[in-house]
């Protein structure tokens, strides 16, 4: 009886566990190693020591990269808008708590990545 009890939790947490139904894979947005170290101490970083305030690093990932204060922990994403072909009008820009796409207008998330389109924000590890 103890062993079929074992059994019951061990099936009951195998089928609990559940993916958050998030790709990563964007067919607009290449995939690209980034490795960054920032110093927020430098004047063009403070703004990340505090809560809902991100800056863009340029020259990495497909348009730069948004860097963004969670208070919890900081996200990090591609700075290209995930719904659009990577040309000139892609680059995102940072308005409060979100990223606006300069093509459509769309704005996304900065604390989730999502927005109202097919592809969220194309997330880097942080």
């Amino acid at each position: 009886m103890k062993k079929f009890w074992i059994l019951l939790v061990f099936v009951s947490i195998l089928f609990s566990c559940s993916d958050n139904g998030i790709s990563n894979k964007n067919p607009n947005i290449p995939s690209y190693a980034v490795n960054l170290s920032i110093d927020m101490n430098l004047p063009s970083y403070s703004n990340l020591k505090f809560v809902s305030n991100g800056v863009i690093v340029p020259n990495y990932g497909a348009k730069g990269i948004i860097i963004f204060n969670t208070g919890s922990g900081y996200n990090a994403f591609d700075a290209a808008c995930p719904n659009q072909p990577i040309t000139a009008c892609t680059a995102m820009t940072i308005n409060g708590i979100n990223a606006v796409c300069s093509c459509d207008k769309s704005e996304y998330s900065l604390f989730t990545g999502l927005g109202g389109k097919e592809y969220p924000l194309k997330q880097y590890r942080v």
